[in-house]
């Protein structure tokens, strides 16, 4: 039953049987981000597992997954609120008809009835007395200005809205945002969060997560997927497979009957692993080839 782990090590078991393989230092930032109610920002490569994560929190504890996802050009109306302006119209003309509008106030049309209530919002006003996890989602492609904004939102779990008030919430969320470090968040922002960098598994890990993730794939495949995507990331690519392509390729191949990697399963299969054209051409072929030859080699 979902609830709030009481140790590292409960939290840790809950993750596993959720198919989330993480590291105890990982787990340890996710338990004090929970214990002390501060904000846990993680950072790494796109595809390490960093969304996943908080779903994963959210399915753990039995309460609502909130995103933001944040983009150029974020702002308050997307973010945290708009008035709904066609039902204000309507207000405004009904009042009209009924010959009330000379004595109606900004309250009548400038309510919480006219509130259209966005992810910051909603995750400030839990109604069902649940505190949600908020992830915001890849902060580092927000703007500085939306990023200083956040910063009334994490330090007092608040936010003014100038026709109603201030909101505070009764049961502020467990937030995570995450970054891929297209730049750098501001030290302002990060001063009110935990901090953890999330990097690439090593080779036994990402065989767990495989496992985990693609139970059915066979041990001897999931092995020669890991070893392989592992010999990939050390090559010189424009972008290097994540652990969801890792995940994405056992699942493919597993779709295809394979019970071994071969040659031919790598050159028809390497869209699934590699996102750029001119990697699919430097690996297709001879490279895979002697990649696989020297992965097995390493195996055995």
């Amino acid at each position: 039953m979902p609830h709030d782990p009481q140790t590292i090590d409960e939290l840790h078991q809950a993750f596993g049987e959720r198919g989330y393989v993480a590291d105890r230092a990982l787990v340890t930032s996710v338990f004090l981000g929970l214990r002390l109610g501060r904000p846990l920002l993680l950072e790494g490569e796109a595809g390490v597992g960093k969304t996943e994560l908080a779903k994963v929190l959210a399915s753990t504890l039995g309460t609502r997954l909130i995103r933001l996802q944040c983009y150029e050009g974020l702002d308050v109306n997307t973010a945290v609120y708009e008035w709904n302006y066609p039902r204000q119209m309507l207000e405004i003309r009904l009042l009209e008809a009924q010959g009330k509008l000379d004595a109606a106030g900004a309250q009548d049309i400038f309510s919480s009835e006219f509130l259209l209530k966005r992810p910051l919002l909603q995750a400030l006003e839990a109604e069902d007395g649940q505190p949600p996890v908020l992830l915001i989602d890849e902060i580092d492609r927000a703007d500085e200005e939306f990023e200083a904004f956040l910063l009334e939102i994490l330090s007092d779990f608040q936010v003014t809205i100038p026709e109603v008030g201030t909101v505070q919430a009764e049961h502020p969320p467990r937030v995570v945002l995450t970054s891929n470090r297209t730049r750098e968040v501001h030290d302002a922002l990060k001063r009110r969060c935990l901090y953890h960098w999330i990097d690439y598994p090593d080779a036994q890990r990402e065989y767990e997560i495989v496992l985990a993730r693609v139970p059915d794939t066979p041990e001897r495949l999931a092995a020669a997927i890991v070893a392989f995507v592992q010999r990939l990331r050390a090559g010189q690519l424009t972008k290097v497979p994540g652990v969801a392509e890792t995940i994405d390729w056992a699942a493919a191949l597993l779709a295809l009957g394979a019970g071994r990697l071969t040659a031919e399963l790598v050159d028809d299969t390497l869209g699934v692993v590699l996102k750029y054209e001119e990697d699919v051409q430097a690996i297709r072929g001879a490279t895979a080839a002697a990649y696989l030859e020297e992965t097995a080699a390493g195996a055995a």
